[in-house]
């Protein structure tokens, strides 16, 4: 009854399903302002022109990089007391973090850097413990472990206590954590908020965005942050078939202040998206007045609901001005062709950069995708060492002027796709204590040494690159 297509008909359909693809992908990007690095859009074009049917569900799903738009206008001139700090120690860098529009550095107390996993749970217990008010905790992923159950336990007391309490935790990280039960939370009176689960946004392209924030505030006044994970492995090591493993080594810390504020309402509009609520209209109230040489402490947030990728033009901008050190501790190292640049430049020119790394990560991809940017900072003079059990924490210091410590991964996700946070520390003393702790790691790591490899592994590694920043 119907003529069967001919197929200079179905080439015609099948050129123009490719077209069709290529101008959804060219409005949405411009629509959304979204920026995108030229290897994901390079990526995303051939995937498009190579597999239209595929690809174009698949860009819509996860296409999304920023969820506001880009600053079409200049920032205020940097004023009276910013123009004072260009003289500072790291006066660029809180120049830089003023021009982004990045919350003001504020004073900080009691600053508690934790040894060690049992330490880190024993200040994030007692922090729990001391809220009258309320409490508000945020992970990436929870285990269904001793140490999840007994946070799962510890706030759902303190929910009936009569404290406020809030637990939000990543859609998607849920999962990665075994699926804990989250109904004793619930139960108790704890408010509880997935941020963006897979299913209810997938026509919003948000899909693929992750909040690897961590915190947990009490009272608005004492936080406590980090890289760590609610789960065992971040803590005291997770028992398989009877056997305790080793905890890994991460890097976490807590102090009083206005910095717990300013966390406190970065929580608040995280909050929001997650719930599913208009974002809120947080009242900023007036940060105090440092007194002099009182330590000062910087909040740096990053993501999508950032306008620019704040910490990564942070970093390449302190790697362009670094005169002496830079030592940079991640769990995976497969950042963008600029700040890889950044650092290899900085090598060049005669900066100590020291970049510590596990030898084995907990994510084969990253590992597998990390080694063509490691031969090129080796070539440039930079020294590389592998720790020997896994690392999880992320630092980076520059020239003992500043200290970087929170969630971000020196990887593209972390850079351009995850909700993440860190804090700047501008105090020589705490400086010197992260400076110490991540020396600590690195005598216990071993150099690794250049190696040649052939033409078709550097091919995979560069498709690898690629399915890693994406996913």
């Amino acid at each position: 009854m119907f003529a069967a297509s001919s197929p200079r008909q179905w080439l015609s359909l099948h050129t123009a399903v490719i077209l069709l693809s290529l101008v959804i992908y060219v409005a949405l990007s411009l629509a959304r302002r979204q920026r995108r690095h030229p290897s994901a859009a390079i990526g995303w074009v051939l995937f498009l022109a190579l597999a239209p049917y595929l690809a174009l569900p698949l860009f819509l799903l996860f296409g999304t990089r920023k969820t506001v738009r880009a600053r079409h206008h200049p920032r205020v001139a940097i004023d009276g007391a910013g123009r004072e700090a260009l003289h500072e120690p790291a006066g660029r860098f809180r120049a830089l973090a003023f021009g982004l529009g990045l919350p003001a550095p504020v004073p900080c107390r009691d600053l508690a850097i934790h040894e060690d996993g049992e330490v880190a749970l024993e200040r994030l217990c007692t922090l729990l413990l001391s809220a009258r008010h309320t409490i508000e905790v945020s992970t990436f992923v929870l285990g269904r472990d001793e140490v999840g159950d007994n946070i799962v336990a510890l706030l759902a007391r303190r929910a009936r206590d009569g404290v406020r309490v809030r637990f939000m935790i990543d859609g998607v990280g849920r999962y990665l954590g075994g699926s804990p039960a989250l109904h004793p939370l619930r139960a108790a009176g704890v408010e509880v908020g997935l941020f963006v689960r897979p299913w209810s946004s997938p026509l919003r392209g948000r899909v693929n965005l992750r909040n690897h924030r961590k915190v947990a505030i009490a009272d608005g006044t004492w936080l406590w942050t980090g890289g760590r994970n609610l789960a065992a492995e971040y803590f005291v090591g997770r028992t398989t078939l009877g056997r305790r493993e080793r905890a890994w080594t991460d890097l976490s810390f807590d102090l009083h202040g206005p910095l717990a504020v300013q966390a406190r309402e970065q929580f608040e509009r995280d909050w929001a998206i997650a719930v599913g609520q208009p974002p809120p209209l947080v009242r900023r109230l007036p940060l105090p007045v440092a007194a002099a040489g009182e330590p000062l402490v910087q909040f740096l947030p990053s993501g999508p609901d950032q306008a620019d990728d704040t910490v990564h033009e942070l970093l390449i901008d302190a790697c362009f001005n670094a005169q002496a050190r830079i030592l940079a501790v991640t769990p995976y190292f497969v950042p963008d062709p600029v700040l890889l640049m950044a650092f290899a430049l900085a090598a060049r020119r005669g900066v100590t950069v020291d970049l510590v790394l596990p030898r084995r990560s907990n994510h084969r991809l990253a590992d597998l995708a990390r080694p063509t940017a490691v031969r090129e900072l080796l070539a440039s003079g930079a020294r590389v060492w592998l720790a020997p059990s896994m690392l999880h924490a992320k630092l980076v210091v520059v020239d003992r002027t500043v200290a970087l410590a929170g969630s971000l991964n020196l990887d593209a996700r972390s850079l351009f796709l995850n909700y993440e946070m860190m804090v700047a520390f501008y105090d020589a003393a705490a400086i010197e204590r992260f400076t110490a702790w991540g020396e600590q790691v690195r005598a216990d790591a071993e150099g690794q040494q250049p190696q040649r490899v052939g033409a078709l592994r550097e091919v995979g590694e560069g498709l690898l690159r690629w399915l890693t920043f994406q996913l």
